[in-house]
């Protein structure tokens, strides 16, 4: 349209727009962000049991790590440590050696760990303890496998054999924990159970129980008889697997 149209300033006329490159062209998005709503989609649709260790644990990482791919951390962590409870129940040191993981996350893996174990605590309360053995198992492999000193924990049941409390009663060495059997009997009678499973760690990783565990565990044994308070079993615990005393036929 000319000026003598009205157009004097040329207000009507097509811009002229000079494409830069980086105008022209939108940014990729990250390969991962498709992965990402993919998974969350076939957890939505088919439940965990949909999903390999692997593929939950890189769901708990979007959330932990927002920009960046989390599938090679999340193998790197079953890598190292196993299985996703075992990385679960990693201390915070170990899982920072592994790549990717830094301090804030290694802290949020644990406080994910701590309300885990809340849950099947709460799950083992409400069975009989030897009725849901395999979530007993489960639980103490969660809560002391890869724990670097060795723990003494007793599992105080009722006369149902229902869980009446879960204490760590000793934090000892790496090698080496000190057990008093009189303690034990005493907290017992203290909680009014009528029995207990008694629980300990090899940070070594080896569950074969030593003469010192066995000798240990038949003092309690006995003691415990005098009171009417049964000793169930005795398990220890390692990074690859458990042992149990009864199983062995050594108590």
């Amino acid at each position: 349209m000319s000026k003598k149209n009205g157009d004097s300033h040329g207000f009507l006329a097509e811009p002229s727009v000079t494409l830069t490159r980086k105008t022209a062209i939108a940014p990729e998005k990250p390969h991962y962000l498709g992965h990402r709503e993919r998974l969350r989609e076939r957890f939505q649709s088919s439940g965990h049991n949909a999903l390999p260790d692997y593929e939950l644990l890189e769901l708990l990482l979007f959330r932990l790590i927002p920009r960046s791919d989390t599938k090679p951390v999340a193998k790197a962590l079953l890598a190292r440590f196993g299985t996703l409870a075992e990385v679960l129940g990693a201390p915070t040191n170990l899982l920072q050696e592994v790549k990717g993981i830094g301090p804030a996350v290694a802290l949020d893996l644990k406080i994910i760990a701590a309300a885990a174990q809340r849950m099947v605590l709460g799950e083992i309360r409400e069975r009989e303890v030897l009725t849901s053995w395999s979530q007993v198992l489960d639980y103490c492999k969660a809560a002391m496998a890869f724990e670097e000193r060795e723990q003494f924990r007793i599992l105080f049941l009722d006369k149902k054999n229902g869980l009446i409390a879960d204490e760590v009663q000793q934090t000892g060495t790496v090698d080496h924990t000190p057990v008093y059997p009189r303690e034990v009997i005493r907290r017992a009678l203290e909680l009014s159970a009528t029995a207990i499973v008694l629980v300990h760690n090899h940070p070594s990783g080896d569950p074969t129980p030593s003469r010192a565990d066995i000798d240990m565990t038949k003092e309690i044994i006995e003691s415990g008889k005098r009171l009417g308070i049964a000793v169930h079993d005795h398990l220890i615990i390692g990074k690859k697997g458990y042992t149990s005393m009864k199983g062995l036929l050594l108590i």
